[in-house]
Parts: C-alpha cells; structure tokens; sequence
C-alpha cells in the first residue's frame, strides 16, 4: 500500500503521542503516594518464622488482626521471603543448591504448594489474597530484585516476547547473601517485560503490598525504576517497599519518586543497641517524612518468635520500658509498623502497645516529627498536631546498654554481619581537636549468637604534622573482649586476621563485647581503619553481628536509673498555663506553665505527651 505525506505526517503525530504517553506514564506516577497516605501498619511474618511460614500461620494472624486490630487500622498481611521454595523448613536460608524452587514456565516464582495447599495447580497467592480481603485486610508479599537464576539456566520464555530469561540478567551486582536470582540489566530487550509480567500476576492475585529486597542498600536505580514502571502499568494500587537499609540518604529524591517505603537501617532485632542507633538514624532521616513516602525504620520485633532468623520459641527480649521506647520513637517518626511476633500468642501489654488510639493518632496525624534535643543520653522529640494546634512531645532516658554509653560517640557503623557488603565497613573520622584517648569498641550485633569475631584492619592514627602511626605499634592501656585473646596482627582466635576470604598482615582480632583504650600522641586528629568480620566467626551458620564504635572520651555508663527530663514548656511556645496530658496512660497531669514540667523517666524508658493550650 502507498503511503501519502499526510498520512506519513498523522502516522509521526500519533508515534509521538504514545511516545509522550509512554513518558508520562513512566515519569508522573506522583498518585502512588495516595497509596499510603499515612505510615502503613500490619503484620509481616519475618521475625516470627523466617523464611518458611505455612499458609495456616498466615491465616491464623490475619484472623487475629482482623478480629482485634483492624480497628485500629492495622491491615497489612506480608508473607516474608523465600515462599517459593518448596523445601524450606528452617530459620535459615537452604543453600541455593538444596532448595527446590517453583516456577511457572515463564521463570516467575510461584508459592509452594506444599506450604500454601490453595496455591496449587498454579492458582498463586489469589486464593489466600481473597481470604485476606475478605477479612477486610490487604495482602502483600516479599520478593528479591531480579530474575530467578532457575529461568536464565533454563532459559524460560518472557511472556509476550521472544526473549528468554537468559537474555536479560546480568551477574553483575548480585546478591552478596541470597544467590536465588540475578541482576536484570535496564535496557536489554525484555527486562521491563519481565517485571511487567510478575507484577501483572501479582496483580491477578489482588496484591496489595510488595516489599522488594535487595533494593535499596546497595541502591540499584535501574532496577527501582523498572519496578516502579511495572506497578504502574497493571493499574493497581500496590505499595511498594524497599529494602534493606541503610538507603543512602543521598538518593532521597529517588527513592521518594518511585516507592512508599524505604529503609534506614539494616534488619532490626530486640537488642538495645540496635534501637539506641536507631536513635541517630531517625533523626537523620526526619526532615524527608512526607505523606505517601516514609523512611521506614523496620520492623517492631515484639510478642512471641517461634522459629525466625534470630529468635525460636521465646518472645521479645526488650523490657517494658524499652517497648515503650520503640513504640515511641517509631510513633514520632512515622515509621511503618509493621509487627513481627506471633499475633496470636500476644499478651495484654503488648496489645496495648498496638491499640492505644491517642498514641496511633499522632502516628497517623501528627507533622513537623524531627529531634529536640540530645543529650547525655537524654532525647527530646517534638510534632505538632495540625487539627488542634497542640505539641506532642516525646522524651526518652536513652543512657547507655549497660554496656557502653552511646552519646558521646564519634563513630557508629550499625550493626555489620554477613548481609553487609564485604563484611565490613571502612572508616576515616576526624577527631576532637586536643583528644587524649582513643576507645575501639565491638558490640554484640543482638543476634544471639555467640560468633562475634571482629577486626580493626590497618588501624592508623594520624597527627596535625601529617605524621601517622599504626595502632598495633602503640602499647594499650587496658583491652577487654566478650571471649578469647585479644590479638595485634592476628585474630582473637589465634588465626590469621580474615575477612571475607582476603587476608590483612596488619590489625586488632577481637570479639565482642569488646573495649580497647589506646593513650594518643599529641595532636592526633584522625583516624582510619577497616572494621569487619573476622572468617573465625562467619562460618558458623547461626551468624555473626556487630557492631563498632569509636569514642575519645570513656564510654563506660554513668547513668542507669531514671531520670527527670526537663521540658522547657516557653521553648515550645506555651508563655501561659498549658494542659499536659499522659498519651501511653492516658490521663491528664494538670496545668502547667514556664518550664516546670520534668517527668521522671525510667532507665530505656520513653514518655509522650500532648500539650494544650489551657482554655479560658
């Protein structure tokens, strides 16, 4: 057929519309953020049963949400990570090699039918999806980034193309803790056409929720940007969560343009130190809350675990007070909650901690969340409520952990275990000009587990003269370690000094709990190293976490009883009589004014507060 300049001209015109079209859907998807106009909450069966939950687990805590939390808007149901593998019975992680993984034959994972009975004969997540919503929750699942290694080495088709698998991933930047799939390289022909095609299933299946891990630390935009593109375009409100952290705060924008959710912290357990970091990484984190993209500060590890990652048969091991504490800091920070015991097995105080609906409304309402003050272990947060006008104040006693003090600290790395890239991190900080001492510190990551071998690999000081010396030829003042023989040069176990495999000839072994107090030179002002995790430790397969700190001043604890914490009721703008009312007991303290308000608060503990204006 002859084609005449008009029709040439109308045939570019309507190229150049769906090319605009196709840009616009890419680009202006600001509406996934009505998604989740506020922080979103509900249960995730992670910290209660790793990766090998069963489908009546599932059932069993959604019917236990629907029956007494829905109300209090708890509606999430998450299926954690690894629902694919047919085998999987452990806390742990089968080795890639003995999972038995399911797949349709277009390389998507399906649930296993074993553990998910209404998955089968490839009827997916649908039937379980239905029984959540008609429970008047929503559903939502775990999956890792990429294409399954199973369809590249198979070379399954991509539905509605004639690539295959094996034409789209790449090995590059794969998975340092979880070998189930590869990268899929943006730009090769049919890797958006992958994505698109799970996500068309989940869809199908009346996905809510997905959390994608893998994602964000180390962050891989392309792969974000295929994701959020995949989610558009089935049409489908699906929340999307990134993961792990720590999400670089640098990428910000990017991370608030394509997700709902995104990271701050590495996986988060119920020890102190992690929670007292946390501190510190939510107040970084503060000045980006905005409604529909939240910085996410993982999950609330409360109530009973029967067989997670880190913790079988037993419940939380944060006391009361540090309960009160998580529960307050997340509520204002506006982190997503979402709850990872068992539902079911909750006591009365751990549902108070999920029902209180003053303390929910300021997670929902509450705006301006940022950090007051910090000091000496003592915090103030503070937001405001924008229906009424009144301040909402948060103060926390943080001290330290029994173990070492946290607010005088130079350096923290979070915790460091086999999920961190190279098992280590490196470090490069100024220190205070006029410093005298030098305090290396290794704590317990909080898993459990007793294999916490630890490196300062090429510990160097550096003096104002551009002089430097290495640690290991200075003589300490005193060193401590959780177990075994502190080495220079070698590992606390007598090895040589190992971490992932490459072998230093210079540096501290150690083990955690650990304190090593060096007397500096004159005029040091900074100090490098690489701190990691010594291969004595990582061959267990039970784990190995923790974390490092430097001070220059003794971090041993000085204040472990409560406290009073004075709020200074003018700074916040109150000239004149105020009402201060007890969010967590819910009742009244009377009127207050100037700066006389100091409630007493215990040792980890966590007050919050609502302060009115007293009405003539």
């Amino acid at each position: 057929m002859k084609i005449n300049k008009i029709q040439v001209f109308w045939l570019f015109a309507i190229v150049l519309f769906f090319l605009g079209c196709d840009e616009i859907s890419q680009t202006d998807n600001s509406n996934f953020k009505d998604w989740a106009k506020t922080p979103p909450m509900g249960w995730n069966s992670w910290d209660c049963f790793g990766p090998s939950v069963i489908e009546d687990e599932v059932k069993a805590n959604a019917d236990y949400m629907a029956k007494n939390l829905k109300t209090y808007g708890w509606e999430y149901v998450v299926v954690d990570i690894r629902w694919y593998v047919d085998n999987q019975t452990t806390g742990n992680y089968n080795a890639y090699e003995n999972s038995d993984f399911i797949l349709d034959e277009y390389g998507r994972y399906m649930p296993s039918p074993k553990r998910f009975p209404s998955a089968a004969n490839g009827a997916g997540f649908k039937p379980l999806a239905d029984y959540i919503h008609n429970l008047g929750l929503k559903f939502g699942i775990h999956i890792m980034r990429g294409v399954p290694k199973e369809a590249v080495f198979n070379k399954l088709p991509i539905k509605g193309t004639e690539k295959t698998a094996a034409d789209i991933y790449s090995a590059d930047s794969e998975c340092t803790w979880l070998q189930d799939n590869y990268t899929i390289g943006k730009g090769k022909q049919g890797a958006q056409e992958y994505y698109n095609s799970i996500f068309d299933m989940y869809a199908s299946w009346g996905l809510d929720f997905v959390k994608v891990d893998d994602l964000s630390r180390p962050y891989h935009a392309d792969e974000i940007e295929m994701i959020r593109n995949a989610i558009d375009q089935t049409g489908r409100p699906i929340v999307l969560s990134m993961s792990p952290g720590a999400t670089p705060i640098e990428e910000y924008e990017h991370s608030a343009a394509n997700a709902n959710m995104w990271r701050t912290i590495d996986d988060f357990w119920d020890n102190w130190a992690q929670l007292n970091y946390s501190f510190e990484k939510c107040a970084e984190w503060a000045p980006y809350i905005q409604p529909g993209t939240w910085p996410d500060a993982d999950m609330l590890p409360l109530g009973k675990f029967i067989r997670g990652e880190r913790a079988t048969d037993r419940y939380t091991k944060f006391t009361k007070d540090e309960q009160y504490t998580l529960m307050t800091l997340w509520t204002m920070f506006k982190s997503p909650l979402m709850f990872g015991g068992n539902l079911p097995d909750n006591d009365k105080f751990t549902n108070s901690l999920l029902t209180n609906e003053e303390v929910l409304d300021v997670h929902a309402n509450s705006v301006n969340n940022k950090e007051w003050f910090n000091e000496n272990g003592l915090i103030g947060w503070t937001a405001d409520d924008p229906k009424t006008g009144d301040k909402l104040v948060a103060v926390f006693n943080s001290a330290g952990d029994g173990f070492v003090a946290t607010d005088k600290l130079l350096y923290r790395s979070g915790t460091i275990s086999k999920l961190t890239d190279g098992y280590g991190e490196q470090i490069d900080i100024k220190l205070p000009e006029g410093s005298t001492d030098l305090y290396l510190i290794v704590n317990d990551g909080g898993d459990g587990y007793s294999w916490d071998h630890a490196n300062w690999i090429n510990p160097i000081i550096y003096l104002s003269n551009g002089e430097f010396k290495n640690l290991t030829d200075l003589t300490w003042e005193k060193a401590s370690a959780g177990w075994g023989t502190i080495g220079v040069n070698k590992s606390v176990s007598g090895g040589r000094l190992n971490i992932k495999g490459k072998v230093y000839e210079n540096g501290i072994g150690t083990h955690s709990q650990s304190i090593i107090h060096y007397r500096l030179p004159e005029n040091t002002n900074r100090f490098t190293a690489f701190s990691g995790l010594d291969s004595g430790g990582t061959v267990s397969p039970e784990g190995s976490t923790v974390e490092f700190m430097i001070s220059t001043e003794d971090p041993t604890p000085k204040n472990e009883k409560p406290t009073p914490i004075s709020i200074n009721l003018k700074e916040l703008g109150f000239e004149e009589n105020c009402v201060i009312r007890d969010l967590w007991n819910k009742r009244n303290l009377g009127i207050f004014s100037g700066s006389e308000f100091s409630p007493t608060i215990n040792y980890h503990g966590a007050g919050l507060y609502r302060i009115s204006k007293k009405q003539d």
